[in-house]
């Protein structure tokens, strides 16, 4: 559920970079996205979008893992990236927040996941 709706997102804010730009302040005095705000930001959005095919694709076990880890680790590197680049406390706050919510609820996923019972154990 977690790749489906990170391919969800990330394709829709790759095609409409101002669904991610506006929440997070990075519009103009009209909230229109600038050209080169939105040529910065679509790279992260299909970046997502890959992690989370990755994530829908990937067959169970170290595969799945790895795909995942990369998905979180993208998660924190964008509450990184945020948490010095958006302007205004609260935006940059809230930002965060959502990247690190998402990097949690997709490390819960990872930890929820089903374990194969038929691989030798170490």
């Amino acid at each position: 559920m977690v790749g489906a709706a990170t391919v969800a997102y990330g394709a829709v804010a790759a095609y409409r970079p101002d669904w991610l730009a506006r929440p997070v302040g990075l519009v103009d005095a009209r909230r229109e996205t600038h050209p080169y705000t939105a040529a910065v930001l679509r790279p992260l959005a299909w970046r997502d979008a890959a992690g989370g095919l990755a994530m829908l694709l990937a067959p169970k076990g170290p595969a799945l893992v790895t795909a995942t880890a990369v998905r979180i680790a993208s998660d924190v590197g964008d509450a990184v990236l945020f948490g010095t680049a958006v302007p205004g406390r609260v935006r940059r706050a809230g930002a965060v927040v959502t990247a690190l919510g998402w990097a949690g609820l997709t490390a819960a996923a990872l930890a929820a996941r089903p374990r194969d019972r038929t691989a030798p154990t170490q």
